[in-house]
């Protein structure tokens, strides 16, 4: 389960603001998980809340936006949403490279 590993990496980048900040308490946690990136949102809100147990981000939310997957032709500059993983440029037949769907990042810390 690739979760867990992805909640890890959350928490050490939580601890590592809530350091910078010397706040005692995480209270939310953004992110930015793309259509591509993978990860079943469940699982890893699951496996943050086994992680973070008796730490200074037990009671932490995890606020989740989702990023669609959206394509652009290299040859005519078309940009849209992919459907079905079909990176065929419906103008010109070209293909489609990704301008975003594929992020996993952390957007934001609250502190206390």
């Amino acid at each position: 389960m690739h979760e867990m590993a992805i909640a890890e990496g959350i928490f050490d980048i939580a601890k590592e603001q809530a350091a910078k900040e010397n706040s005692a308490r995480v209270m939310k946690i953004g992110l930015l998980i793309g259509e591509m990136a993978g990860v079943e949102e469940e699982a890893l809100r699951f496996c943050f809340s086994a992680l973070v147990r008796g730490t200074l981000a037990e009671n932490a939310e995890l606020s989740i936006k989702r990023v669609p997957l959206v394509g652009r032709c290299g040859a005519c500059d078309y940009e849209k949403p992919i459907e079905n993983y079909n990176f065929i440029c419906p103008r010109c037949g070209g293909g489609l490279s990704v301008v975003s769907g594929r992020e996993l990042r952390v957007e934001y810390v609250e502190m206390e």
